[in-house]
């Protein structure tokens, strides 16, 4: 029963995230009178799909994202042209579908040679009946089915490129922007449940324990107090428990600790990390008090500042070249760490998916072709020059990092699959 709740806890955290992201995109879009034809979560085939108003939701099967498609950002519907014969059904005056094919199992409609068409701006058809033409007005709202596909037709003032780009920026950048707003939320929840530490402590707990790590296998348990480490009294000064344990890379290190109220001795020998600092797979926490309202919305802020910095230093890192293929992971990875802290309990989960916000609201808002900063850029660029980039070319460039991207992600996650397979942590 517990695994199945992590796996739930896992499954929500992603949707949560990516779903709040969408739904910025969304919203605004709806907001500045674009048409939205679907709203995604996941890429690849679909496996659950309902339409509500003009928008298609699906699920799709790769966890890897979503995204929300819009009217006039990609070729959409098949063209008409003159000379070609299709069938319409009329309702109130004006065109409610327009058949492409398999004209002569449609009943209830009305057959003809195209002579004219426009479906965006003028929104009409004319047709050759019979010899003679006769002219429709089509609903902006109608529909045109091909191959058992019903698209809904785009009149010009409903799609993005028709709008402002104060409008289209905002539409761009409100994905980001919910999930800096769900980041802070959830680092303010993250605050009220876990409280702030007293001040001047007297004593540190143990907090989270690492699977697998020298003290997980120790018989250290959580909430276990740290009276001493090698004989050194530790009160609440977390800084100096970390130096002596930082300093005693395969060197046992004596835990004097109070469980139950009892003392107990328990010998640790910390691992080096790569820059051969000790580690022994603990965190830490002192004894804490019920945050105030001032304190929830501070602490928050501070979170979002400190861990901006974290994720900025890990891009550096990147950028210079400072990593392994084993530092970076993909959706296995991060479903594998998520499913991990899950089992810490709620309030780490939330704290982690905080984070997971905050760095995919920064990760979307780089100048990476394909991302939300790169079609900010240009949208920028369309605004310094006064007409837009040539969309074919800007495309182009999405199409390329889009496709850089999902190559690297086959990459990190065929990594993460052969590190879970040799049981590598």
């Amino acid at each position: 029963m517990e695994m199945i709740q992590v796996v739930f806890l896992t499954v929500l955290v992603f949707f949560m995230i990516v779903t709040i992201h969408e739904w910025g995109h969304y919203y605004f879009a709806k907001r500045a009178g674009i048409l939205v034809r679907e709203f995604a979560i996941g890429f690849g085939p679909k496996l659950f799909s309902i339409k509500r108003g003009e928008t298609r939701f699906t699920l799709r099967l790769i966890p890897a994202g979503g995204f929300v498609r819009m009217a006039g950002e990609d070729p959409e519907i098949v063209d008409v042209g003159e000379g070609q014969t299709i069938a319409v059904r009329v309702k109130d005056g004006k065109v409610t579908r327009l058949y492409l094919d398999r004209l002569d199992e449609r009943s209830g409609v009305i057959r003809g040679e195209v002579t004219a068409i426009d479906l965006e701006r003028a929104l009409f058809v004319s047709l050759d009946i019979d010899g003679e033409t006769e002219r429709f007005s089509v609903h902006p709202q109608a529909l045109m089915i091909a191959k058992g596909k019903e698209t809904q037709i785009a009149p010009i003032d409903r799609q993005f490129g028709s709008k402002s780009v104060g409008a289209r920026a905002l539409s761009i950048f409100a994905g980001p922007l919910m999930n800096f707003v769900l980041a802070f939320v959830l680092f303010a929840a993250y605050i009220q449940m876990a409280g702030i530490p007293q001040e001047n402590p007297d004593r540190l707990f143990v907090g989270t324990i690492q699977d697998n790590s020298p003290a997980a296998n120790s018989g250290l348990h959580k909430g276990d107090t740290i009276d001493a480490v090698n004989g050194t009294k530790i009160g609440g000064d977390f800084d100096l428990m970390i130096d002596i344990i930082g300093k005693s890379a395969n060197v046992p290190v004596k835990f004097d600790i109070i469980r139950d109220g009892v003392k107990h001795t328990i010998e640790i020998t910390p691992k080096p990390n790569p820059e051969g600092v000790g580690k022994v797979g603990i965190s830490a926490s002192l004894p804490t008090r019920s945050a105030t309202f001032t304190e929830t919305i501070t602490g928050a802020g501070k979170l979002m500042k400190v861990m901006t910095i974290s994720i900025f230093e890990g891009f550096k890192k990147l950028i210079m070249g400072e990593f392994k293929l084993d530092d970076l992971g993909g959706p296995v990875r991060t479903a594998e760490y998520t499913s991990q802290i899950a089992q810490q309990g709620i309030t780490q989960l939330t704290s982690w998916t905080a984070l997971l916000s905050l760095y995919l609201g920064i990760f979307n808002l780089l100048p990476v072709p394909a991302l939300d900063g790169s079609r900010l850029i240009f949208l920028g660029l369309e605004a310094l020059r006064g007409r837009p980039i040539d969309p074919n070319r800007e495309s182009m460039v999405h199409f390329i990092g889009f496709a850089m991207i999902m190559l690297l992600m086959v990459v990190v996650t065929y990594n993460d699959i052969l590190r879970l397979v040799r049981g590598e942590q």
